[in-house]
């Protein structure tokens, strides 16, 4: 299609005119399964009944108030009910309208506590390699993905990065879990000493990767260990839910799974399932209680932030997910993605490991499957996949860079946690086919 929208990029795409379900249709008529929710957002479907009733009746009632003169009952009810749900002392609710926005507002509320409480030198933020926080330049300079900072790095404020939980490529052969997790952990707190413990604000983590690395997990026990470290020195613990938040891992907050609690969490994506932009950063009541004691005022807002029609939105898809046993289905079903895909691609020479957790799930793919070595990004193994996957009728999520920013190819799904078992196996039989055409192309290439 051709006009004046600036796209993603020169590529064609096809035209979306209709959801239903877990199926999105384009203007030929063309039905695509959504095995990825888009980017892990569309978690609901395209077509719930009761999001799409509770937009209409906030809509003929208010649709915008700004928060500069006034609340709305749609803002206060949602925030009331994420605190009601969240891991022990959140306790103060933050709306926005979207993931990089929530990670801007978590980064500069963690100064703003700093200087409240008289810590002005803590302002260094520390965060992961291969970890994604947003495309704003806060939350970019915070992500370690190295492709997206590319081109914008003289813009970047300065941020340390220490090493990822990525037990697929980093665990040693003699180690166990465990101790792979505290060594990287403790990478931590070898980080703060070099920096100095009084310099250093917060640590920014996702509890699951996402985008960068492909539902990566941590292993057990780690998050306790950096919740432990971040303590000893007084810095701050983040939590980047978006992508891997609100059910999506089958609990509400993907954190509850590795009990720890954070300082601040940010969430998105999955609140508002694509049916109106909406996010929101979470804080504990100290960290509020402290600003709202000294200068009174958060020094930050947007426009359309605590939007009472996207809030109402949201109110409708969480009450969706905690009232129609939508948490306890995504850990069946992600059981059953799991061992759908391990049937179909568990076996294939150019798959190196299947991972993640309820419906977030990973799969990377390598060019020998012996020694994990990834293809050569000039094949762009990652794009051939998801070409032959729109061909076969199914939208999943691949990306390039897995290893190191540069190299290494793997595919994101996050359907929606109303997915039938049937159509769990139709995503498997289509992934498995776009993946043989993907690699079987890559490697006549590479010949």
């Amino acid at each position: 299609m051709s006009g004046h929208v600036f796209a993603r990029s020169a590529a064609a795409r096809p035209t979306a005119v209709r959801g239903e379900g877990c199926y999105l249709y384009d203007a030929d008529g063309t039905a695509y399964l959504d095995g990825s929710g888009g980017a892990a957002v569309s978690c609901l479907g395209h077509s719930d009944a009761g999001v799409r009733a509770a937009i209409h009746a906030q809509l003929d009632r208010l649709a915008f108030a700004h928060t500069g003169f006034f609340t709305s009952d749609p803002a206060e009810a949602l925030a009331d009910r994420l605190a009601a749900n969240a891991p022990p002392g959140i306790d103060r609710v933050y709306l926005l309208s979207g993931g990089s926005e929530a990670v801007e507002a978590a980064i500069k509320l963690a100064r703003q506590y700093r200087l409240e409480t008289g810590q002005p030198g803590r302002h260094r933020l520390i965060a992961r390699r291969q970890s994604y926080h947003g495309n704003t330049l806060g939350a970019l300079a915070a992500g370690g993905n190295a492709w997206r900072r590319e081109k914008y790095a003289p813009l970047l404020v300065e941020t340390s990065h220490i090493a990822p939980c990525y037990e697929y490529r980093d665990r040693r052969p003699d180690e166990s879990a465990e101790a792979y997790g505290r060594r990287v952990a403790d990478e931590l707190d070898a980080e703060i000493r070099r920096l100095g413990p009084e310099t250093v604000l917060a640590f920014v983590a996702e509890p699951v990767v996402g985008a960068t690395a492909g539902a990566v997990p941590p292993v057990p026990g780690y998050f306790a260990r950096i919740r432990e470290i971040c303590d000893r020195h007084g810095v701050l613990l983040i939590l980047d839910e978006v992508m891997c938040g609100m059910g999506r891992t089958g609990t509400l907050f993907a954190c509850e799974q590795d009990g720890v609690a954070p300082d601040i969490v940010t969430i998105a994506k999955g609140l508002g399932a694509g049916y109106m932009p909406i996010g929101a950063m979470l804080c504990t009541g100290a960290i509020h209680d402290a600003i709202a004691a000294g200068s009174g005022s958060f020094q930050h807002g947007h426009t359309y932030h605590g939007h009472p029609l996207a809030a109402a939105a949201a109110g409708a898809v969480l009450d969706a997910i905690l009232d129609r046993g939508l948490l306890e289905q995504v850990r069946e079903r992600g059981e059953r993605l799991d061992a759908a895909l391990r049937d179909a691609l568990g076996e294939h020479p150019h798959v190196g490991d299947i991972r993640g957790r309820g419906l977030f799930r990973g799969v990377e793919l390598v060019a020998d499957r012996d020694t994990a070595d990834p293809f050569d990004p000039a094949l762009k193994v990652n794009a051939r996949v998801k070409s032959a996957a729109m061909a076969e009728g199914l939208i999943c999520y691949p990306a390039g860079g897995t290893v190191d920013g540069r190299r290494g190819d793997h595919v994101l799904l996050a359907p929606p946690y109303i997915i039938t078992p049937g159509q769990i196996d139709e995503l498997a039989a289509k992934l498995s086919r776009a993946v043989e055409r993907a690699t079987r192309a890559a490697r006549r290439d590479a010949a």
